[in-house]
C-alpha cells in the first residue's frame, strides 16, 4: 500500500475527552473518528489492526474446533421474554419496535439468539457437544461511555456458546476454550491474569475473567502473593475471621437482656466507636437494600406472605424487594455479591423514605430486632455475640443483641467486600490489589437458558433431556485498546507484529530519483516475501513522516536517504538505535526480523 493512496490523518493533540493513552493515540494516529457519544468508527488504518485482532481470535477458535456463525444483531423481544431477561437486563438494553409494533432488541449479548437457533435443529444426543461462535456488533446504552472504544455504546464481541450433554462435556468445552484464550492473548503480546469473577446478568457459575493490568482499569483485582488465587473484587472471598470483643478476645454469648440506649447525633460507625468506646468489630451494621428482579424463593420470607412473584416465560421473580443486610461494623457490603446471592439484576441502598418506612428509623439507627423484612446476614456476622446495633428508632441503639436469640436471619451468605490485607482462603497469604481491564470472560451457564427456552434432545433411551451451556466472550475493541495501553511511549503506539496495521514502513527522505527507485524496489521485494508494507510516498518533510510513523507505531521502519545510499537505515519501533544495511540485503534482513517476531508471538 502506498501512503498517497491511503488515508493518513494524524493529529498533533488528542481531543479533550480523551483521557487514557489508548484513546488519545487511537484518535491522534487517525485510527478512529467519533460519530457520537460512545460511538466510534474505525478508519482504514485502525480497521486493519481491528481485523488482525479478529483474525487471531478466529484462527485459534477454529483450531479448537469451534464453529463460526452469523446471527442477526436485531433480535425479537419474544426471545428475551422467554428467557426472563426482558426486564432483568435493565436500561442498557435498547428496545425498538418495528412497524408492526413488535418488540425488538439491539443485541447487547447473544445467549437468547444462539439458544433459539440451536433449539430449531437439535434432536439427538449424537449431535452434542459442539461450540458455536460469532464475531459481531453489540450495543449497550451505557449511562457514561468513556475511554474511547474501551467502554463504548456500540462495540464488537466474540461470543461463543457450548452446548453439552452433561457436566463432564461442559467441563471439557470450558477447558478447551480457556486454552484457546491463552493462545489468543499470547499471540497479541498480552500478558493476562486469570481471575474468578461474577457472572452478572448472564447467570451461571464457574466464572473466570482474563484481565490485563492497567492503571485506568475498570476492575479491581484481589491477588495473593503466595499462591495463584486471583479474583475480581466482585467475586473475591477471604478466609473467615473470628469476631473479637473490645479486649481482642473471641466474642461469647451473653445472657444479658437487650438494653436500649439513647444515642443522639450518633450516626456513623466512627460516631459509635467514640460514643460506646468500643471497637467496630462489636457493631452489627444493618443496611436496607432495594433489590431488583430477585428470582430466589421469598414465599416464606417475612413481609412476603401475600406478595406474588411475576412470571415471564418459565421464570418467576420479584421485580422489587427489600432486604435488611447485616455485616460486621468494620466491613462493607459488596453489592455485586449481594445481587448474585439473591439472583437479582441489581441491588442498591434504599432511598431514605423507604428505609424509614420499612425499619422505623433512618440508616444509622436501623437494626434487625423486630424488623418486618427478610434479614440477610453476612458470614462475617455469623459468630458475633453481645452486639451493638441500631434500635429501629431514630436516636437509639441496642446493647447485648444476640443473633439467633433476638432475631433470626432469613439467609446467610458472603456479601462482604474483600480488601487488601484480608487473608487468602486457599493459603492464608495477605491479599494485595491491582487495577485491571477485562478482555475475556468465560463461565458455565448450566441450563439457565436451555431450560427457560425449552431446548431438549433425545438421549440414548429416547427420553427428552435439557442440554447445558457454557458462555465465552472476548471484547474485540477493548482488546485492541488494551494492546495500545501496554505498548506505547511518548511518541506513539508500539505495535506487536501480529496486530500492527502494517509490519514495515518504507520512508524515503524524498520520493524522487534514486531514493524513489530504491524504495520501489524494496517495496516490491517485501511484498513478494509476504510482508505487509506501507510505502510513505507522500510529499512531506522527512520529520513529518518520521513523527507520523512513530505515532502510528509500525514495528519496522526503513529509511531511504540520499546520504546513506547504497545503504539504508533499519530501525525497530521498540528500539532507540538504528542500523545501516546494504540496500541489496535490506529486504531479506527485514523479512527475517518480521518472521522471527511473528514466530515468537505465535508459538
Amino acid at each position: 500500500m502506498k501512503a498517497s493512496k491511503f488515508i493518513i490523518s494524524t493529529l498533533r493533540d488528542a481531543p479533550n475527552d480523551a483521557v487514557i493513552s489508548s484513546h488519545k493515540l487511537m484518535m491522534r494516529s487517525g485510527m478512529l473518528r467519533k460519530l457520537g457519544n460512545g460511538l466510534y468508527a474505525y478508519m482504514p488504518l485502525g480497521y486493519r489492526s481491528y481485523m488482525n485482532v479478529q483474525k487471531i481470535i478466529r484462527e485459534e477458535l477454529n483450531e479448537a474446533g469451534c464453529l463460526e456463525m452469523k446471527p442477526t444483531v436485531i433480535q425479537p423481544g419474544e426471545l428475551w421474554k422467554e428467557s426472563g431477561r426482558w426486564d432483568k437486563m435493565g436500561e442498557e438494553m435498547l428496545k425498538p419496535q418495528n412497524r408492526q409494533g413488535q418488540d425488538m432488541v439491539v443485541s447487547p449479548t447473544a445467549e437468547e439468539a444462539f439458544t433459539a437457533l440451536v433449539r430449531e435443529g437439535l434432536s439427538s444426543y449424537k449431535q452434542l457437544p459442539f461450540t458455536l461462535y460469532q464475531i459481531n456488533t453489540k450495543y449497550r446504552d451505557e449511562i457514561r461511555p468513556r475511554y474511547g472504544v474501551m467502554r463504548g455504546r456500540e462495540f464488537t464481541m466474540m461470543d461463543a456458546y457450548s452446548f453439552d450433554k452433561d457436566q463432564a462435556d461442559l467441563d471439557a468445552s470450558y477447558d478447551n476454550v480457556a486454552k484457546a484464550y491463552r493462545k489468543i492473548f499470547k499471540r497479541m503480546g498480552l500478558k493476562t491474569i486469570s481471575v474468578k469473577a461474577d457472572t452478572g446478568a448472564m447467570g451461571g457459575s464457574g466464572s473466570e475473567e482474563f484481565m490485563v493490568e492497567s492503571e485506568v482499569g475498570d476492575d479491581t483485582l484481589i491477588l495473593c502473593p503466595n499462591c495463584e488465587y486471583a479474583a475480581n473484587v466482585e467475586k473475591a472471598a477471604c478466609a473467615p475471621e473470628t469476631p473479637l470483643n473490645n479486649e481482642g478476645k473471641p466474642q461469647v454469648k451473653t445472657d444479658l437482656a437487650i438494653e436500649e440506649v439513647a444515642t443522639p447525633n450518633v450516626f456513623s460507625i466512627e460516631d459509635m466507636e467514640k460514643f460506646f468506646n468500643a471497637k467496630p468489630t462489636t457493631f452489627l451494621k444493618a443496611l436496607i437494600y432495594k433489590v431488583y428482579n430477585s428470582s430466589i424463593d421469598l414465599s416464606k420470607a417475612p413481609g412476603f406472605e401475600n406478595v406474588k412473584p411475576v412470571s415471564e416465560g418459565k421464570n418467576t421473580f420479584y421485580p422489587e424487594s427489600f432486604f435488611c443486610v447485616l455485616i460486621r461494623g468494620d466491613l462493607d457490603v459488596n453489592e455485586a455479591k449481594l445481587a448474585s446471592v439473591l439472583k437479582a439484576s441489581g441491588a442498591e441502598l434504599a432511598e431514605a423514605e423507604d428505609v424509614v418506612r420499612l425499619s422505623g428509623a433512618p440508616h444509622g439507627f436501623v437494626g434487625p430486632v423486630g424488623i418486618k423484612i427478610p434479614v440477610l446476614m453476612d458470614e462475617s456476622a455469623v459468630n458475633m455475640h453481645d452486639c451493638i446495633t441500631g434500635a429501629g428508632k431514630e436516636g437509639y441503639h441496642l446493647l447485648h443483641v444476640e443473633p439467633g436469640r433476638d432475631f433470626t436471619p432469613f439467609m446467610t451468605a458472603d456479601v462482604r467486600t474483600v480488601v487488601p490485607g484480608d487473608k487468602c482462603p486457599d493459603c492464608g497469604g495477605t491479599f494485595y490489589m491491582k487495577k485491571g481491564n477485562e478482555l475475556g470472560h468465560i463461565f458455565k451457564l448450566g441450563d439457565k437458558y436451555t431450560k427457560s427456552m425449552s431446548v431438549t434432545y433425545l438421549d440414548q433411551n429416547a427420553k427428552p433431556v435439557t442440554p447445558i451451556m457454557g458462555c465465552y466472550g472476548i471484547g474485540v475493541d477493548r482488546t485492541l485498546a488494551s494492546i495500545i495501553e501496554g505498548n506505547h511511549d511518548d511518541d506513539g503506539i508500539i505495535w506487536p507484529m501480529t496486530v500492527a496495521p502494517f509490519q514495515v514502513v518504507i520512508v524515503p527522505v524524498k520520493y524522487d530519483g534514486q531514493m524513489k527507485d530504491v524504495s520501489d524496489k524494496l517495496y516490491d521485494e517485501l511484498r513478494s516475501n509476504g510482508i505487509e508494507v506501507l510505502l510513505d510516498d507522500r510529499n512531506e518533510r522527512p520529520g513529518v513522516k518520521f513523527k507520523d510513523m512513530d505515532l502510528i507505531g509500525i514495528p519496522v521502519r526503513i529509511v531511504v536517504g540520499e546520504k546513506n545510499l547504497p545503504n539504508v537505515e533499519i530501525k525497530l519501533r521498540k528500539e532507540s538505535e538504528s542500523t545501516l544495511v546494504p540496500q541489496e540485503e535490506a529486504a531479506n534482513k527485514v523479512t527475517d526480523i518480521v518472521r522471527a517476531e511473528l514466530k515468537a508471538l505465535n508459538s
